[in-house]
């Protein structure tokens, strides 16, 4: 089954309200005030209710576009030409250890359903991917040894995330010299 399409407007809506949704969450938490978020994108409770019929709808919409856009990062990062495989790598995973710190309470807030099980598992796939991509190019460049997995990656970045910026990056300059090809 297809995406339902939407009218041009009400696309616009649509998009207005993820994005107040992103900066509202992002300012008071995930259990904000609905009617804050459609005030600040300057649309009606009812247009929001009809976009988003739960709080758990627009959580996904502005987790999902967040985890598109780290997803997108990784796969350009890994079709550059003239540049060093290990540092997209580690430049990719950076981004994803502050996606993980300033974003991870958004899939966190999500109600407990077989619904948030099966979109976890989406998203945990797309960021596999992701990092898989990054770390098969630079194994093939013999830049990365060939024993690196890229889950083990993303489980130690992942735990970075609760420390302070000044220590993850000492942490992924610990990590890159662990991996790099020697």
């Amino acid at each position: 089954m297809s995406p339902v399409k939407l009218r041009a407007d009400a696309r616009r809506n649509r998009e207005q309200l993820i994005e107040a949704a992103r900066e509202v969450f992002a300012e008071f938490g995930t259990q904000a005030p609905l009617d804050e978020i459609a005030r600040r994108a300057r649309i009606g409770n009812a247009t929001l209710y009809r976009h988003f019929p739960t709080r758990d709808d627009l959580l996904v919409a502005v987790y999902a576009e967040e985890v598109q856009a780290l997803r997108a990062a990784g796969l350009h990062a890994a079709g550059l030409d003239n540049t060093v495989e290990v540092d997209q790598l580690f430049e990719w995973l950076a981004a994803f250890v502050r996606h993980v710190a300033e974003k991870g309470d958004l899939a966190r807030s999500l109600e407990p359903s077989t619904r948030r099980s099966e979109l976890h598992e989406e998203w945990h796939a797309a960021m596999v991917a992701t990092v898989g991509g990054l770390v098969e190019r630079a194994q093939e460049a013999g830049a990365l040894r060939a024993d690196v997995d890229p889950v083990d990656l993303l489980v130690l970045a992942a735990g970075m995330a609760t420390a302070e910026p000044v220590r993850v990056k000492r942490m992924l300059q610990m990590v890159r010299r662990g991996v790099v090809a020697v």
